[in-house]
C-alpha cells in the first residue's frame, strides 16, 4: 500500500468531503463518489454538487456484466444509450446517447467526445470513434457526462465519455481471463500489476478474434496497454503506451427481401478495415500546497487506417453498360488513412472550503493524410467483386487540424446545501486540406477558421436529507472534419469510405443543453432520479446518402433532442436490481429540400420541385430524425445466491425509428408518381420496428481466485433490426440484374445478432 503525504491526503479529503460535511442536509451515505470536472485528473467533486444526471461505472460492473466492450455495456445497463449496428460487428457499432452519436463510421454525424485519462480519441479526419482500440480489460472505470459540457472540448454536443484506466497501484495482482462460444468467437485478457510504495506498473492485453454471425464476417484485434507510475509526496505521475493491430469486417445493411430469406447474408462483400495504432502519453499532478495542484498531460498519437470495400459500382446505373452486360458493376474501393496527433493540456486546481476553481489552457494537433483508389470489375454470384481492372487513384489528400484552447471551472459554495457551479471554454481551431492530385482549382483545397465561446451554468440544491435538485445550461460546439469539408458538393456525392470532391465551407455545429432534474435515496439502500433535457444544434453537420455507398455533408439549419429520464436502482441482501426508462423526441426544427432518390415521397413536394428536382423530398419542422428510438427501458438483476454462485440477467426493449433517407417520415411501400410524371415502386415501410431482447449471466467462484463464467444473449432468438435505410437492391431475384429499370427500391436494415453464448474462466491471484 502506497504512503499518501499528510498534505496531500488532506487535500483530497477536504475536496470530497468538506464541501459535504458542512451541509446540514446532506444524504448520509458510506462513501462519497467524486466526479472529474474536467478530462484532466484534477480533485473533483461529489457527485451531488454536479448540476447535471452524471454516470458512473467502475470495473466490478463491466465484469459482473460479461460485456465484450464498453458498447455492449452502455447499450445494456444505461438510459438514453442505444446503439444502431450498421456494420453487424460488436466492435463498430454506433453508439447514440440522448440522440448524439459516437460512431466509426465516417459519414455519421458525429456528437459525442470520448477520452481515456485525458487524451481525447476522436479521430482528427472525421471524428470518429474506432471501440476496437480501447483496452478494454485495462478499463477502471468510466464517466457519461451529459449535456454540451464546454470544458470536454470540441464534439462534446451531447455528452462526453471519460475512461480511466488501471495503474499498479490501483489494480496490484495478476489476471487471466479465456472465453470462447457461438460465432468462431475467442477473447483472451491478460494483466498484471503491482507496486513497491513508489514506482507502480501495470500492463494488460486483449486478443479478440471470431468468424462472424454474418456471412464473411471475420474480425480480430490485438491490444497491448502499459502504464508505469510514480507516486510521492510532491505529486504523481504515469506514462503509458497504448499499442493495438485489428482487422474488423463489417457488412453492412442488408434489403429487407434478403434478410427475411436468410438474416445471416451479406449484400455485398468484401468490408474490411484495418487500424495500427501506436499512443504514448504521460499525465501528472503536483501538489503546490494543502489547496493547490497542477495537473497536465501530454500525447503523441499515430493511427493507420486501411479499408477495403466491395461495392456496387455507382456509375454503373445508367452507364454504358446498364442493360448490356454485367461489366464495370462492381468497384473495389480502397483507402488508406495516415493520422498524426500531438497535444497537451495542463490545469491548475485551487481547493477550499467555499470552492474548487480550476484554470486551464490545451492544444491540439494532427496532420493527416489521405488515399483513395478504385479497382472496377465485375459482380459475382457471391456479391463479390471479380476480374477487376487496373487500380485508379481517385483522391490524395494533406490535411491539417490545430485548436488551441484555455477552459475554467468554478463551483462555490453559496449556502451549505447550495452549490454554483460557472464553466468557460474559449475553442479556436484551424482546418486545412491541399489536394495532392489535382492542384488546379476546383479541387480539395482549404483554408478555414472557427472561434467559439462555450459558457455553461448550472446550481445544485440539497433540498433534504435525501433529496437533490439540479439545473443547468451548457454550450458546446463541433467544427468541420477534412473528410467533411473535402466532400460538401451534392453535385460531386463522395464514395465512402471516402471520395471527395471539392469542398464548400461548412458552418461549425453549436449546441446548447438546458437541463433539470431530481435524485435522492429511500428507504431499503434504493436510490432513484428523474431528469429533462433539451438541447439544440445549430448547424447539424448532416450525410445525405445518394446510394447504398455515396452521398454528401450540409449544413442543416437546427435540430432539437429532448427527452425525459427516469432510473432507479437498489440492493437488498444478496440482490442487486436496477430499471431505467427513456423518452427521446429527436426532431428537425427547420425546412429544408434534401437528396433521397429511393423516397416514395421524392419529386411531390412543390417547395422541391420548382426547378425540376425529382429526386429531393422535403423536410419540415417537427419531423422526427431517424435511426432513433422514442422509448427504451432497461431492466436489470443480479442475484448472489450463494457465496459461490451468481446470476443476472437484463432486458432492453426499444420503441420503433425511422429510417435514414425517410427525414420527412412520410415514405410508404406501394407504387408512386411524382410531380413529373415519373412512376416508380417501392418496398418496405421505411421504418424499423421497436423490439425486446432478453441477455443472462452468471458467475460460479471455484476457490483459489478461479471463477467459472457464462453469458447468454438474445435469449428467445428475436429476430430485429436496430437500424435501416432507403436504397436500391439490384439482387432482386438472387442475382445481379444488368437492366437497373428491374432494381428495387427497398428498405434496409441492420439485422441484430441471434441467440449465442459464451463460456469462460477467470483467474486472479496475487491482488
Amino acid at each position: 500500500m502506497r504512503q499518501i503525504p499528510k498534505s496531500a491526503l488532506g487535500l483530497a479529503l477536504a475536496a470530497a468531503f468538506g464541501p459535504a460535511l458542512a451541509a446540514e442536509n446532506l444524504i448520509e451515505t458510506a462513501t462519497v463518489e467524486v466526479i472529474g470536472n474536467s478530462p484532466l485528473a484534477g480533485l473533483g467533486i461529489p457527485r451531488w454538487q454536479v448540476p447535471a444526471n452524471v454516470q458512473s461505472v467502475g470495473s466490478r460492473q463491466l465484469e459482473e456484466q460479461e460485456s465484450l466492450n464498453l458498447p455492449e455495456f452502455m447499450a445494456r445497463q444505461l438510459p438514453s444509450v442505444n446503439v444502431n449496428e450498421i456494420q453487424g460487428n460488436p466492435f463498430q457499432v454506433d453508439l447514440n446517447y440522448r440522440g448524439f452519436t459516437a460512431s466509426p463510421l465516417l459519414g455519421t454525424a458525429q456528437g459525442l467526445s470520448v477520452y481515456v485519462d485525458g487524451v481525447r480519441v476522436n479521430e482528427p479526419f472525421g471524428d470518429t470513434v474506432n471501440w476496437e482500440l480501447l483496452p478494454h480489460s485495462a478499463i477502471a472505470g468510466m464517466e457519461l457526462m451529459p449535456g454540451s459540457n464546454p470544458l470536454f472540448g470540441l464534439n462534446t454536443l451531447g455528452g462526453a465519455l471519460s475512461i480511466r484506466t488501471k495503474s499498479g497501484f490501483s489494480q496490484p495482482g495478476s489476471k487471466m481471463e479465456l472465453s470462447g462460444g457461438s460465432f468462431g468467437r475467442s477473447n483472451l485478457e491478460l494483466e498484471h500489476g503491482g507496486n513497491d510504495g513508489t514506482l507502480g506498473w501495470y500492463v494488460g492485453g486483449d486478443w479478440f478474434r471470431e468468424d462472424g454471425w454474418r456471412d464473411h464476417s471475420k474480425s480480430d484485434a490485438k491490444n497491448l496497454f502499459a502504464k508505469l507510475s510514480v507516486r510521492g509526496a510532491a505529486g504523481e505521475a504515469d506514462l503509458s503506451l497504448s499499442r493495438a493491430l485489428t482487422r474488423m469486417t463489417g457488412n453492412g445493411l442488408l434489403p429487407e427481401s434478403m434478410w427475411a430469406e436468410r438474416r445471416a447474408q451479406v449484400f455485398t462483400h468484401p468490408d474490411r478495415t484495418r487500424n495500427d495504432l501506436t499512443q504514448l502519453a504521460l499525465t501528472g499532478r503536483l501538489w503546490l500546497s494543502d489547496t493547490q495542484s497542477l495537473s497536465g498531460n501530454v500525447y503523441v498519437r499515430h493511427n493507420q487506417t486501411r479499408t477495403l470495400n466491395g461495392d456496387v459500382n455507382d456509375e454503373f446505373e445508367d452507364g454504358v453498360f446498364d442493360g448490356v452486360s454485367n461489366q464495370e458493376s462492381g468497384a473495389y474501393n480502397r483507402t488508406r488513412t495516415r493520422q498524426f496527433g500531438s497535444g497537451g493540456a495542463v490545469q491548475w486546481n485551487l481547493s477550499s472550503e467555499r470552492q474548487q476553481l480550476t484554470l486551464g489552457v490545451s492544444y491540439d494537433h494532427a496532420r493527416m493524410r489521405f488515399q483513395q483508389t478504385q479497382e472496377l470489375g465485375v459482380i459475382d454470384a457471391t456479391r463479390d467483386v471479380s476480374n477487376l481492372a487496373p487500380a485508379e487513384e481517385e483522391n490524395r489528400l494533406r490535411g491539417m487540424t490545430r485548436t488551441a484552447s484555455l477552459f475554467a471551472t468554478d463551483t462555490i459554495r453559496l449556502q451549505p446545501d447550495l452549490h454554483l457551479t460557472a464553466s468557460l471554454r474559449y475553442n479556436q481551431s484551424r482546418v486545412t486540406t491541399q489536394d495532392e492530385l489535382n492542384p488546379v482549382a476546383p479541387n480539395l483545397d482549404g483554408n478555414h477558421s472557427y472561434r467559439s465561446l462555450n459558457p455553461a451554468l448550472g446550481i445544485s440544491w440539497q433540498a433534504a436529507t435525501a433529496l437533490n435538485a439540479y439545473a443547468g445550461f451548457s454550450q458546446g460546439n463541433r467544427i468541420p472534419t477534412p473528410i467533411e469539408l473535402g466532400c460538401a458538393d451534392p453535385a460531386n456525392p463522395c464514395t465512402l469510405p471516402n471520395s471527395m470532391a471539392a469542398d464548400p465551407y461548412l458552418k461549425q455545429v453549436i449546441a446548447r443543453t438546458v437541463e433539470a432534474g431530481l435524485r435522492g435515496r429511500l428507504a431499503g439502500n434504493i436510490e432513484w432520479n428523474a431528469g429533462v433535457y433539451r438541447t439544440v444544434s445549430s448547424n447539424d453537420i448532416l450525410f445525405v446518402g445518394t446510394s447504398t455507398s455515396a452521398g454528401y455533408f450540409t449544413n442543416f439549419g437546427k435540430t432539437q433532442r429532448q427527452g425525459l429520464e427516469l432510473g432507479i436502482n437498489g440492493r437488498r441482501r444478496s440482490v442487486h436490481w436496477f430499471a431505467n426508462y427513456s423518452w427521446l423526441h429527436a426532431t428537425f426544427q427547420s425546412a429544408a429540400c434534401i437528396l433521397a432518390e429511393n423516397n416514395s415521397t421524392r419529386g411531390t413536394a412543390p417547395e422541391c420541385t420548382g426547378g425540376g428536382q425529382d429526386d429531393e423530398i422535403y423536410v419540415k419542422k417537427g419531423d422526427r430524425l431517424p435511426g432513433l428510438p422514442a422509448h427504451s427501458l432497461k431492466i436489470g438483476l443480479s442475484w448472489q445466491s450463494t457465496d459461490w454462485l451468481r446470476v443476472g440477467g437484463d432486458i432492453q426493449a426499444f420503441s420503433s425509428q425511422y429510417a435514414r433517407g425517410n427525414e420527412n417520415n412520410q415514405h410508404q411501400a406501394g407504387t408512386y408518381t411524382d410531380s413529373l410524371g415519373t412512376t416508380r415502386t417501392y418496398d418496405g415501410a421505411g421504418k424499423i420496428p421497436g423490439y425486446a431482447i432478453l441477455n443472462l449471466n452468471a458467475e460460479v467462484r471455484l476457490g483459489g481466485g478461479w471463477q467459472l463464467f457464462a453469458k447468454l444473449n438474445n435469449v428467445f432468438d428475436k429476430r430485429y433490426a436496430t437500424a435501416g435505410a432507403l436504397a436500391e437492391n439490384p439482387f432482386a431475384g438472387g442475382a445481379f440484374q444488368i437492366d437497373s429499370a428491374n432494381w428495387r427500391r427497398e428498405t434496409f436494415v441492420a439485422p441484430g445478432a441471434p441467440r449465442a453464448a459464451w463460456l469462460g474462466l477467470r483467474v486472479a491471484f496475487g491482488s
